[in-house]
């Protein structure tokens, strides 16, 4: 197993190289989150008539029980913060792969101190609330959806979550929200279960679900 410090290390693509650097916070077998299991799996369930917790790519065997690989892409924003907790309090069980994927955009240049400090803070942040999941945090520079896509296939990530804005009028009637469209392009194309959440306003409570096949589900949470 890697060790906790971070590690750079170099991806190629056909014309143009990125910068890669991830951190892992190790699982811890003996620990384990207490009644949680079962209704976040019937939560899921609900929403997609699915049940993602057979066998499915990206998944192992940890002490009898199939365990999976949750990503998530996260930024600055409130709402990839939504996201990581849904993740984490909804999709996560005991021994999964728990990664949070930070994407720098190519034309980036200077220092990635910021993005790098992002990234640990969270996967900090994850292992503290959820010490029963193994947590991995990426930093990648390169174009946003396929670095994203290229990262489900290469991890065999068994579920994608990403965060949702909430759609301004105004912004829709012009030309939508851009960060929206991206959580639908990942949505339609990635090649795995793909969750987008909104977290809705105190007042409501619980988050708005969208996938594949169901979109803006009402989970009560």
């Amino acid at each position: 197993m890697p060790s906790s410090g971070s590690s750079l290390r170099q991806l190629s693509g056909r014309e143009e190289v990125w910068k890669s650097a991830s951190r892992r916070w190790g699982g811890n077998p003996n620990k384990y989150c207490g009644g949680g299991g079962g209704r976040e799996k019937t939560n899921l369930e609900q929403m997609e008539g699915l049940n993602i917790y057979g066998n499915c790519g990206g998944s192992d065997n940890y002490g009898g029980v199939v365990r999976k690989r949750v990503m998530v892409v996260v930024d600055q924003t409130s709402h990839s913060k939504h996201a990581m907790m849904f993740a984490l309090t909804h999709v996560a069980n005991s021994g999964d792969f728990f990664t949070l994927l930070h994407v720098i955009p190519p034309t980036h240049k200077g220092s990635d101190c910021s993005s790098h400090y992002l990234a640990n803070s969270l996967g900090s942040l994850c292992k503290a609330c959820k010490p029963e999941v193994e947590v991995e945090a990426l930093v990648i520079q390169g174009p946003k959806l396929s670095t994203v896509l290229s990262q489900v296939k290469k991890l065999e990530v068994s579920v994608l979550v990403l965060g949702k804005k909430r759609p301004s009028p105004f912004l829709n009637c012009l030309h939508g929200t851009s960060s929206n469209e991206f959580v639908n392009q990942c949505i339609n194309s990635a090649d795995c279960l793909t969750v987008g959440v909104r977290k809705q306003s105190k007042g409501v409570g619980g988050y708005l679900i969208s996938t594949r096949w169901q979109k803006n589900f009402w989970l009560l949470a």
